[in-house]
């Protein structure tokens, strides 16, 4: 989930089936006892054994939750990595069964999102209606949905997340980047599929939001060495990889045409704009303006005639539902954040930017800004409860007091400087190269059509144009958000959409 946008003028947002316990947590608990306790000196380490049906298929598995120690040439402890695989049981030959590495965004995101809303063996039962969650108690369900039939599957919690943090003599600068985090999470997968013979299993790697530009940089790690981990493909959800597209500077048109076919969509979806017609249909003719009449206009900027501007005005105005005054008033640019007040302000309410489906009321109605993001505000607390949950009674993770960081638990800047790049940053170049480079590559992109944090048309710009051989690349669409799967329809579809990838990149 969450995406915190690089630059000065960059808006901060701090953004599978069901599991029947063979054991109970204590049992389970006591079972690796032999793991280092929270006072020793060494990694620890907590495994289960459960059952569960997935896609009707019954499957005993593993699930090994606990640390992994990056250690120095001296072979001192310099970072502690949290991650929660779940291995299926009595694989005879362990090179037949693939493994999917997943992890969520921000940076500084750990990867309760995916793990509790989509691809963990429970998922949090959120409302589908775009409603708030409201307070405790909230329902954990078996989630029959997950692909464990098909792939183990092993949740990432990179350096400054969860409970991953640096140790010793280690420091953050280390991990905390574009660059230093992949390797970092790179580093953990080299170890894990050394630790569990692995190397020849099929690979899949993949996240959401900040945690789709991760992917980018850890292909590149994982295949630009003489020691190569090839992949079998990449899991892009609600993918931003070109940066430019959150620089709102004067003179960068580019947001501006990024953002609109979602301002379409979400006009469309709150009933003010495209009456009669599909949200899919309605976007399609957003994309095709942005494209034509609303790109032309503004790479004439102050030429431009007053009867295109006219004409263009009449046509954002039937997109997105605003006034012509207010267009007028804008220059014809609208950022994000404008029009999440403006749409519905008449009506006294404000849209989310995760997911634009969701509507706040704000302490002043007159403003340019919301005060805070009703998308988030209205999943975090079921997220975060049930997580913790899971963790502590479902798998008997016991950290003692140490705290699992879910959103923003960095304490440190990062570094967005890329390898030749110095004026933004754009890692979807190496997702091109990595397709050109291992044919057996593939790639699957999910995008929810009410998403503006990363708009599903940016992510198509970012795509069009790095050399990707786009007959190894699927692209599925949502009508919900960032998180596309608090929507259960669109819950179900993605659940269907990554499995169905799964299966046919390993036939391919």
């Amino acid at each position: 989930m969450p995406l915190i946008p690089p630059g000065p003028l960059s808006r901060v947002v701090l953004l599978v089936a069901g599991a029947i316990p063979l054991v109970s947590p204590a049992a389970g608990a006591q079972a690796a006892s032999e793991a280092p306790s929270a006072g020793d000196a060494g990694p620890r380490s907590w495994s289960s054994q459960h059952v569960g049906t997935f896609h009707g298929t019954e499957v005993r598995y593993t699930a090994t939750a606990g640390e992994t120690f990056f250690r120095d040439a001296d072979g001192a402890p310099e970072a502690a990595l949290f991650s929660i695989a779940y291995v299926a049981d009595g694989v005879e030959d362990p090179s037949s069964r693939p493994v999917t590495f997943l992890w969520n965004g921000g940076p500084g995101s750990a990867s309760v999102w995916l793990h509790m809303g989509v691809f963990g063996p429970k998922r949090v039962d959120v409302p589908s209606d775009a409603r708030d969650d409201g307070g405790p108690p909230y329902r954990m369900l078996d989630n029959p949905g997950a692909f464990l039939d098909v792939s183990d599957v092993v949740f990432i919690d990179p350096v400054g997340t969860g409970f991953s943090r640096t140790l010793g003599e280690g420091e953050k600068s280390d991990h905390y980047g574009v660059t230093q985090d992949a390797r970092s999470v790179a580093r953990f997968i080299r170890q894990w599929i050394s630790e569990n013979n692995r190397w020849n299993s099929p690979k899949f790697i993949g996240g959401e939001s900040y945690g789709t530009t991760r992917s980018a940089a850890v292909v590149r790690e994982l295949e630009s060495r003489w020691d190569d981990v090839s992949l079998n493909g990449i899991i892009l959800i609600s993918a931003i990889l070109d940066f430019s597209i959150e620089n709102h500077a004067p003179g960068n048109e580019l947001p501006n045409l990024m953002h609109l076919p979602t301002m379409a969509a979400t006009a469309h979806y709150h009933g003010m704009a495209g009456s009669g017609t599909s949200v899919a249909d309605w976007v399609r003719e957003a994309r095709t303006f942005a494209l034509n009449d609303y790109a032309h206009a503004l790479l004439q900027g102050d030429r431009l005639s007053d009867e295109e501007r006219v004409r263009v005005r009449t046509g954002l105005a039937r997109l997105t539902g605003l006034s012509e005054a207010y267009l007028d008033r804008t220059g014809l640019r609208l950022t994000p954040g404008r029009f999440q007040k403006e749409l519905l302000r008449e009506r006294g309410l404000t849209v989310g930017r995760l997911d634009s489906r969701y509507t706040g009321v704000d302490a002043d109605e007159a403003g340019e800004r919301t005060d805070a993001d009703p998308s988030f505000y209205g999943i975090d607390g079921a997220y975060t409860a049930t997580l913790n949950t899971w963790l502590r009674d479902g798998l008997g993770v016991d950290m003692g007091a140490q705290q699992y960081s879910i959103i923003g638990g960095l304490g440190g800047p990062w570094d967005w400087e890329l390898p030749g790049m110095s004026h933004y940053t754009n890692v979807a170049q190496w997702i091109g190269r990595a397709m050109r480079e291992n044919s057996g590559l593939h790639v699957f992109v999910a995008a929810g059509y009410y998403d503006f944090a990363t708009p599903f048309f940016a992510a198509e710009y970012s795509l069009d144009r790095v050399g990707a051989d786009h007959d190894r690349v699927t692209w599925a669409y949502y009508e919900a958000g960032h998180m596309m799967y608090v929507h259960h329809p669109s819950l179900a579809k993605l659940q269907r959409d990554v499995r169905d990838f799964l299966i046919d990149a390993l036939e391919d």
